[in-house]
């Protein structure tokens, strides 16, 4: 399960990677440092969050450097229940497009996924893994080279950034739930 787990979220870092051009700019003035980009990625997720109604439970996962960009992670700990999962991801693929978010990919599979890129140049995924977890990635674009601190935001539930996440452990009422939710369309292919 875990190579399966790291097998998948490789392939989600390899479609949210890529700089582009060698200096990372793609042509384009860089406004903005790694430390700027990392806090530009945490709003993004801290939006997410904020969309999700009702709330979940969630934990920082490890976040990475490169030589010129970053990635926040975030595991949720709600149980996502199997019927409630396309509601789920309804509720982000709902929220990101009203925030101008251009849907870049979907997996339909046994783990389900979006994947979309901010009018900033931000790449952002969710994906459904085993045991009904959710996994919320943000890559920044490649920008200037500064220091980077960790993400200030609060997990809801204990904080297990740079430790294995454990499967989720949180049942909600809704999310949890082992019945569809009345009219609530799955996200666009």
């Amino acid at each position: 399960m875990k190579i399966l787990r790291i097998a998948v979220l490789m392939a989600g870092v390899l479609v949210l990677a890529g700089c582009g051009a060698s200096d990372g700019s793609n042509g384009r003035e860089v406004k903005m440092d790694m430390q700027e980009a990392a806090e530009r990625a945490d709003e993004i997720l801290d939006g997410t969050f904020a969309a999700i109604n009702p709330s979940v439970h969630w934990t920082h996962e490890q976040s990475t450097e490169g030589s010129c960009d970053v990635q926040r992670s975030r595991a949720v700990m709600t149980i996502i229940s199997e019927e409630r999962r396309g509601s789920f991801l309804g509720v982000i693929e709902r929220y990101w497009e009203s925030q101008g978010y251009k849907q870049l990919s979907v997996n339909n599979s046994d783990m389900p996924a979006l994947y979309y890129r901010t009018p900033d140049e931000f790449n952002v995924r969710v994906l459904i893994g085993g045991a009904g977890q959710a996994f919320f990635e943000v890559a920044t674009p490649c920008v200037n080279t500064s220091k980077v601190s960790p993400p200030k935001a609060e997990t809801v539930g204990p904080n297990y950034a740079g430790k294995e996440t454990p499967i989720p452990d949180i049942k909600s009422d809704f999310w949890s739930a082992k019945s569809a939710p009345p009219s609530s369309p799955a996200p666009r292919t």
